[in-house]
């Protein structure tokens, strides 16, 4: 008589599908992604995707939710933490110069961002983390200004992290911040 083959348990295998999707993601791109990639990197049976997931779409949405609101719980602590306006500057400072020091980072960001300007099924998610980056900013800057400086972090970043010369990257980003937050 034939054995029913042992099932193992893995109470939180959606969750490792969308921590491999994201390693996946960043190291070919959302156009590279698909369900066999992520099961077989993931060593499960193919038809576990079908079963946590209703398409790519569900899977990338799942990907980018839980990667801007891992940023985004990084940068609310920061924020937080920061006990007055300077101690916000500094924090900035911070956070921009070593926002993207990690190539997963800085890839995975804006992979995100091409799929949001190509889809607006995805804006949904960028508003969201850009509302999380804007209220945690609003703690130490009016509205406006937290507007401002939420822009330059991502485009700050952005340049820093695809520059070459890195030298004295926190005095250009805290003249810049300084600009932006001085009245």
């Amino acid at each position: 008589m034939k054995q029913a083959p042992v099932r193992r348990p893995d109470p939180d295998r959606r969750g490792r599908l969308i921590d491999v999707a994201l390693d996946i993601i960043a190291d070919v791109g959302v156009a590279g992604v698909s369900h066999r990639k992520i099961a077989t990197a993931a060593d499960v049976p193919l038809g576990s995707m079908t079963y946590h997931f209703d398409g790519m779409d569900d899977v990338l949405t799942a990907a980018f939710t839980r990667f801007a609101d891992h940023v985004a719980d990084e940068f609310e602590a920061v924020m937080c933490r920061a006990a007055d306006r300077d101690a916000a500057v500094a924090a900035l400072v911070g956070l921009i110069t070593e926002l993207f020091d990690s190539d997963r980072n800085l890839v995975l960001t804006i992979e995100f961002y091409a799929l949001a300007a190509r889809d607006v099924k995805f804006r949904s998610l960028t508003s969201a983390w850009m509302g999380r980056s804007r209220a945690a900013l609003e703690r130490h800057f009016d509205p406006l200004t937290a507007r401002l400086l939420d822009a330059l972090i991502e485009g700050l970043s952005l340049h820093l992290a695809l520059e070459r010369d890195r030298s004295d990257r926190a005095v250009e980003v805290r003249t810049a911040i300084e600009r932006i937050t001085t009245i």
